[in-house]
């Protein structure tokens, strides 16, 4: 029998849900899931790993050996050469920068890898390029969240581990003078090294989610206010969007002096530890309450004692940053949670040559505390068919398009391609097969070739030029200074709005894909453009098979059949 718990997961991430509408992770989960991702850097990492412990434990023998040479020459002994000194110190420097030669270059690698794989998800997610997330927030998660978990390896890990190999060693050393010192002075360190910074780290874990959820926010605020700078003067909002970006600022400010006021008692009480431990030391050296220690012994107890306590510093700061580490871990881990379920890869198939599309019986909503999108949508769309899909904003137009590229899938019901399931179909084959131009199709800060080569990176150059004429903009680009190596600047902003959607068309073009969806593609354009921009689809999509998603028709479109969508339905209209 299936697990009902496992089929109501498995339901929701395939209804392409966010990351809200799955069970929530914990902060220990995600952070497994964190590491798990780190296993390629695996064998780098505990090479950073050893190389810390192994420059500690140089360090310890440093300072306890300094302090019994200092000790040593004032009561005109000689316990420790200054040969060893010079030894020990030497190989201390060269292992703490192998250590973070090591480390950090295994961070990075690690870091690379997880924002591949951040954008892997992302990409392969419900959402994906389909405008259903926000911009700030992503960015929020790939560039701030990605980067604090660096903490994660460079202030949690190695730190601990240091910590775990220093308490044994302090506890041997001041073992051998005497045994009630080693446990005094153990339990303290383990109180400033562990239990202080578990405290904090607990106490630190809502504030550190809400200042990762401020930062975003103020993020999405910053990136709507330069986005939209232009509506925002004509409209008068300036004082209005601005007031909104400064109450994200204060609340984040805000959030950073919270966390700042529990850094500064976490570092109090680890300072007031080992302080307690160094008084400890100092009496064992005068023998009070029989802790009686021998001078030359004391000073070399307490230069290592010092030594150890300074080294547990690091992971008092690390337990206040640990809560922001969780939550940044759960925000990217969530992305892969929205990500669809799909049949096993080695069960899937390439897509067949046979380009029929039918939908039957489809209920699809994006989150199951929404509405239903589809109930019962019915839709068949023959090979080679140029059919409208009409209706007003919020219909389903855009949810249908996702449905067909599998960048989210249906509650029940099927939908095939050629007779196949397409959950039974590769992604990366079924997408050589259906080719995608939006309303909101977006031209990146590079060259036209760029942009174009996106759809087709092994096109020729007479590939490029000849989608650059079906599109009817080749004249445009042969009167551009450099031709195909032409900068189009962000969003294509060197470009006018119909000189863009062509050369998004072009691209489109290229991929060759027997199937073409158009989704509201001449949005934003003036009448007349419109009309030439679909006249130009009619003449180059022939032979195709056509899906127009648009809310209304000019009377140029070349069409074989009419839906029109509403209540999650679709009803055929007349032609």
């Amino acid at each position: 029998m299936s697990n009902p718990d496992q089929h109501t997961r498995t339901t929701h991430a395939r209804a392409g849900a966010p990351a809200s509408a799955v069970p929530a992770l914990t902060d220990c989960q995600a952070i497994l899931r964190i590491l798990a991702l780190w296993q390629k850097q695996a064998a780098r990492l505990i090479t950073g790993i050893m190389l810390a412990l192994m420059a500690l434990g140089l360090g310890l023998v440093l300072m306890q050996a300094s302090g019994l040479r200092l000790a040593s020459s004032v009561l005109g002994e000689v316990v420790i050469t200054t040969a060893l000194l010079r030894w020990v110190g030497g190989g201390r420097i060269i292992l703490r920068y192998a250590e973070r030669l090591f480390a950090h270059d295994a961070m990075f690698r690690a870091l690379a890898d997880l924002r591949v794989w951040f954008f892997h998800s992302l990409a392969q997610g419900a959402a994906a390029g389909l405008g259903f997330r926000r911009a700030g927030d992503m960015l929020s998660r790939l560039v701030s969240d990605i980067g604090t978990l660096d903490g994660l390896y460079l202030r949690i890990l190695i730190p601990f581990a240091c910590a775990c190999l220093t308490l044994p060693i302090l506890v041997l050393q001041l073992g051998q003078q005497s045994v009630a010192l080693a446990g005094v002075v153990g339990l303290l360190f383990a109180c400033s090294a562990f239990l202080v910074p578990y405290l904090i780290a607990r106490s630190g874990r809502a504030e550190g989610e809400r200042l990762g959820k401020n930062l975003a926010s103020l993020r999405i605020g910053v990136l709507d206010l330069v986005g939209g700078l232009r509506e925002i003067r004509a409209f008068g909002a300036e004082g209005r969007i601005l007031a909104h970006v400064q109450a994200d600022d204060a609340s984040l400010l805000a959030g950073q002096m919270r966390l700042a006021r529990r850094a500064a008692y976490a570092n109090a009480s680890a300072f007031l530890c080992g302080q307690v431990a160094v008084f400890l030391v100092l009496l064992a050296a005068i023998g009070v309450f029989s802790l009686h220690v021998s001078p030359l012994a004391a000073v070399g107890i307490l230069f290592l004692t010092v030594a150890s306590f300074e080294s547990a510093a690091a992971l008092t700061r690390a337990g206040l940053q640990s809560g922001a580490m969780g939550a940044a871990a759960r925000r990217v881990v969530e992305v892969a949670a929205s990500t669809p379920e799909t049949v096993q890869a080695s069960t899937q198939t390439d897509a067949p040559e046979d380009t029929h599309i039918h939908l039957e019986d489809v209920k699809f909503r994006w989150a199951p505390d929404r509405p239903l999108v589809f109930d019962g949508l019915t839709l068949d769309i023959p090979q080679g068919a140029r059919v409208a899909i009409l209706g007003p904003s919020g219909v389903g137009k855009s949810s249908l398009a996702a449905l067909l590229l599998k960048a989210a899938a249906p509650e029940a019901g099927s939908i095939t391609l050629g007779g196949e399931e397409i959950s039974h179909i590769r992604a990366a084959s079924l997408r050589r097969r259906i080719a995608w131009l939006s309303q909101a199709t977006h031209l990146f800060d590079d060259t036209i070739r760029a942009n174009l080569l996106l759809g087709r990176p092994d096109a020729t150059e007479e590939d490029l030029w000849t989608a650059l004429e079906e599109a009817a903009v080749a004249d445009v680009v042969r009167t551009l200074p450099d031709g195909l190596d032409t900068w189009l600047g962000e969003g294509g902003i060197k470009l006018s709005g119909g000189q863009g959607r062509r050369i998004a068309l072009a691209r489109t073009l290229l991929t060759q894909a027997p199937i073409l969806i158009l989704d509201e593609p001449a949005t934003g354009l003036d009448a007349q453009t419109e009309q030439d921009f679909l006249r130009t689809l009619n003449n180059v999509t022939k032979g195709r098979t056509v899906i127009l998603i648009a809310h209304r028709l000019t009377g140029v479109e070349s069409l074989d059949r009419i839906w029109r969508l509403s209540g999650g339905l679709a009803t055929a209209a007349a032609a």
